[in-house]
């Protein structure tokens, strides 16, 4: 299904070794459009790693500057800046007329990471996942060449679903960081302390918040399932990730919605196999 992992583009080797599930998906494209599909996953996990490689947020800003002035370059004819990820990307930008406002919508979104304020509330987290999530999977809708507004629709909630998803897996991550993800309404009703959070203490009163915001998450991909019928099939392997989304889901619910227990964040070992399932019936 895909070259020897010893050939593997620098890209691929990223997304296989830093965003698995995006690798394993990108799998399913046609095979000329894999390398564009691995660059551009590449490309969102250079920038989500923005509040993580740096130590001042200024210093956050100048790094997603080089980004955005680098993506500019592309569409405007400059002189694009050197980067092991930047030349695949150009090349995909370039060869598959890929929509420049989606990859400034990234970018921009990024920005919020640099912030310690947790969202205020589940309208602000669903904005958040919405803006970081659904316009990478509308792009690989484009890598795929698919761009009608079924599939734009069904991008959006397969992004936001899966965003969500990511958002509940990493809270420990997130936690060891002192930041919370989680919506300050919700921890405030439900009597959840941040404090608890960030000793990495699993509370009863957690696991409420937890749930609330999976029950979302499950919404967006069942509006993402109601347009199936009306996708193009080439659309499939861009929304593949509302499958791993729902093992992701699954297994939070089997652990009574405590995001810190350790099956949370272990690789479900049937991804490969609904994966293959999900592409052989054409589901997502």
């Amino acid at each position: 299904m895909v070259k020897a992992d010893a050939a593997l583009s620098y890209s691929g080797r990223e997304v296989r070794k830093y965003d698995n599930d995006h690798f394993l998906t990108g799998l399913f494209a046609p095979a000329d459009r894999r390398e564009a599909m691995f660059a551009l996953h590449a490309f969102n996990l250079e920038i989500a790693k923005t509040r993580e490689v740096v130590t001042e947020p200024i210093m956050g800003q100048m790094r997603l500057q080089f980004w955005r002035d680098g993506i500019a370059a592309v569409y405007e004819g400059g002189s694009v800046p050197r980067h092991a990820v930047m030349d695949p990307l150009a090349a995909a930008i370039g060869g598959l007329g890929l929509s420049r406002p989606l990859f400034d919508k990234l970018i921009d979104a990024r920005e919020a990471d640099l912030e310690d304020d947790p969202p205020a509330n589940l309208t602000c987290l669903v904005n958040y996942a919405e803006v970081t999530g659904a316009p990478l999977v509308e792009l690989s809708l484009e890598v795929l060449g698919v761009r009608d507004e079924a599939a734009r629709a069904a991008a959006r909630h397969v992004g936001i679903g899966y965003a969500l998803t990511g958002i509940l897996r990493a809270v420990p991550f997130h936690a060891r960081q002192h930041r919370q993800m989680l919506p300050l309404d919700l921890m405030v009703t439900h009597g959840a302390r941040s404090s608890d959070l960030f000793e990495l203490r699993s509370k009863p009163e957690l696991r409420p918040v937890v749930a609330e915001v999976a029950a979302v998450a499950r919404r967006h991909l069942e509006e993402a399932r109601s347009l199936r019928r009306k996708l193009p099939k080439a659309a499939l392997p861009a929304l593949l990730p509302a499958v791993l989304a729902d093992l992701h889901l699954s297994v939070i619910a089997r652990e009574g919605n405590d995001v810190f227990a350790p099956r949370v964040l272990m690789p479900n070992p049937f991804r490969q196999a609904k994966l293959a399932w999900a592409a052989l019936r054409g589901r997502y």
